[in-house]
């Protein structure tokens, strides 16, 4: 990467780094059973003061974040960011993102999440833009979908989460789709 991410000012929120003060609109909307159902473990449930603060420091601090708050009406209330990968991985970006349900429904996501691909896509060499979605979780599938991801591959009974064996769905984009969806509606 070599630009630092800002603010990027959408329609249904704001998107920007984490700062000072996140932390207690950070724990009040992470700590819900529903959003943990659908992320990994180490999200923690419930989402205490003491881990909002651990996770504004260690995202304040990033020269270069790739974890960026959603604020609407003035507080943190998600998540959305991205993991380069590395070893032959390393032209692959995992992308992820969480919503306080109080907010579910608005098309926020949608409207984040293509705006962090063309940021990933801008400002590395990434050449594919992956997500991993826990079967069952329509909404984060239907959002991928209208993001222009692909649904490659469905991982049967890959991960475990509430001690249930459950499937993962690999949704991913490519640079040149990318590319050419960028040139289809200049």
């Amino acid at each position: 990467m070599h630009c630092l991410l800002t603010h990027f000012q959408l329609t249904t929120c704001l998107l920007r780094p984490w700062r000072e003060g996140d932390e207690e609109p950070l724990s009040r909307h992470a700590s819900n059973r529903n959003i943990w159902n659908w992320v990994r473990d180490f999200f923690p449930y419930p989402y205490s003061i003491r881990d909002a603060s651990s996770w504004v420091r260690s995202n304040r601090t990033s020269q270069l974040p790739n974890n960026l708050a959603i604020e609407v009406d003035g507080e943190a209330v998600g998540n959305v960011g991205f993991t380069v990968r590395d070893d032959i991985y390393r032209f692959n970006a995992e992308v992820g993102y969480w919503l306080s349900e109080k907010y579910w429904g608005r098309g926020i996501i949608s409207e984040v999440l293509p705006v962090l691909v063309d940021y990933i896509f801008k400002n590395s060499q990434v050449n594919r833009i992956y997500a991993c979605v826990l079967e069952g979780n329509e909404g984060s599938m239907r959002v991928l979908e209208r993001a222009h991801f692909r649904h490659e591959a469905i991982h049967r009974k890959a991960a475990v989460k509430n001690n249930h064996f459950l499937d993962e769905h690999i949704y991913a984009i490519l640079r040149e789709e990318y590319r050419a969806r960028k040139n289809q509606l200049s």
